[in-house]
C-alpha cells in the first residue's frame, strides 16, 4: 500500500440543515489546488431539483462539478496530492447504493452497501487528495416506523463510523458552529 503524505481527509458530519456542505466548502477553498465536487444527489423531484441549483450557485465556478450517484469510489481514486476533492454526501451515496440493490433480499442489500462502504474507506485511506466527506447523523431523527426506514438508518450510523475511522478529521455541526470531535488543525 502506498503511503500518503501531508494530505488531510476531513468527515463533516451533523444534523439536517446544519450548515455541514458550508463548512466543508469553506474547508475545500482553504485548503488549496484544484477542487473538486463530487456530488451524489440525483434530481429526482422539483425540491430536490432546487436544491441541487442553490448549491451550485454557491460554489466557485472554477471548482469542477462531477455528479456520481454510485460509482464513487472510482471516481475518487483518480485524484490524487493537489487536488481537493469534496464529497457531499455519503447519506445520499448510500441512499443511492440501499435502490441500487433493492433487488436483494434485505441482508443481501445491507451486505453489498456495507461492501461497497468498505471500499471507499480503502479509497479514502490510500489516497494522497485532501477529502472532505460530508454526510448525516439520521439516528439523531425521528425512529423510522418502518422497517426499512430502520435499516437504512441503522446502515448510516455503521457507514458514518466506517469512514469516521479512516478519517484523520471529524467536525461535528452543531447551529452552523464546528466542533472538533476527532483530530484536526484549526478548524
Amino acid at each position: 500500500m502506498t503511503e500518503r503524505v501531508s494530505s488531510r481527509h476531513i468527515l463533516v458530519t451533523g444534523g439536517v440543515r446544519s450548515g455541514k456542505s458550508k463548512y466543508a466548502e469553506d474547508l475545500a477553498g482553504r485548503l488549496g489546488g484544484k477542487v473538486i465536487y463530487l456530488a451524489t444527489a440525483q434530481a429526482l423531484d422539483a425540491e430536490m431539483r432546487r436544491r441541487i441549483e442553490k448549491h451550485r450557485r454557491h460554489r466557485p465556478h472554477d471548482w469542477t462539478t462531477i455528479e456520481e450517484p454510485v460509482q464513487v469510489p472510482e471516481v475518487l481514486s483518480k485524484y490524487q496530492k493537489g487536488t481537493t476533492v469534496l464529497l457531499d454526501c455519503l447519506t445520499l451515496y448510500l441512499s443511492n447504493l440501499f435502490f441500487k440493490y433493492e433487488h436483494l433480499d434485505a441482508d443481501g442489500r445491507e451486505q453489498a452497501v456495507n461492501d461497497q462502504i468498505i471500499a471507499l474507506a480503502a479509497t479514502v485511506k490510500r489516497s494522497d487528495a485532501n477529502i472532505i466527506i460530508v454526510t448525516n447523523e439520521i439516528g439523531w431523527g425521528v425512529v423510522p416506523d418502518n422497517e426499512l426506514g430502520r435499516r437504512f438508518r441503522d446502515l448510516a450510523g455503521s457507514a458514518n463510523q466506517t469512514i469516521a475511522a479512516v478519517c484523520e478529521e471529524v467536525y461535528l455541526m452543531v447551529s452552523g458552529i464546528p466542533v472538533r470531535i476527532k483530530g484536526g488543525k484549526d478548524a
